[in-house]
């Protein structure tokens, strides 16, 4: 387990996440093939190719999960309860085939639960390509463990 506990987040942190990933043709197939996306803008070559990106686009929920799962082990890695929400999500820049995404975690608010026993906390997550131009951005809101909480577990 390597997340952090309710306690350990401060509001204003930027976590800066190690893990970065390429995305492939095959990645991106296989996501609109999953969640039965058929898009030609994510799979016609010649298609995407006529529009104003001039190439096929990775699927922006693709983009937007991967920021989620590349932040997982510095954030909610075993310390979490539930995600609560995704909110204000925004694709600034798009996504092809061959960017390499890094992802960075800002906690932007944190409050205890009302009966005290877990907290909930807020972060921005951003996701940028090998440019460093900004591709993906959301709040991520999560159910947190209390440290204490989950030791007398």
């Amino acid at each position: 387990m390597t997340g952090l506990y309710y306690e350990e987040f401060e509001v204003g942190e930027t976590i800066e996440h190690e893990r970065r990933r390429t995305i492939s043709e095959s990645d991106n197939q296989r996501f609109c093939d999953m969640t039965m996306n058929q898009q030609p803008l994510h799979l016609d070559e010649e298609f995407a190719g006529d529009t104003q990106f001039g190439d096929r686009l990775v699927n922006g929920l693709y983009t937007m999960s991967l920021a989620v799962g590349v932040s997982i082990p510095e954030t909610t890695d075993g310390t979490i309860v539930a995600n609560l929400s995704y909110d204000d999500v925004e694709h600034p820049q798009p996504v092809f085939h061959g960017d390499t995404i890094r992802v960075q975690s800002t906690v932007t608010d944190k409050r205890e639960t009302s009966d005290g026993e877990r907290g909930i906390v807020t972060m921005r997550v951003e996701a940028f390509n090998q440019d460093d131009e900004l591709v993906c951005e959301f709040e991520r809101t999560v159910l947190s463990l209390k440290r204490e909480r989950a030791e007398a577990e």
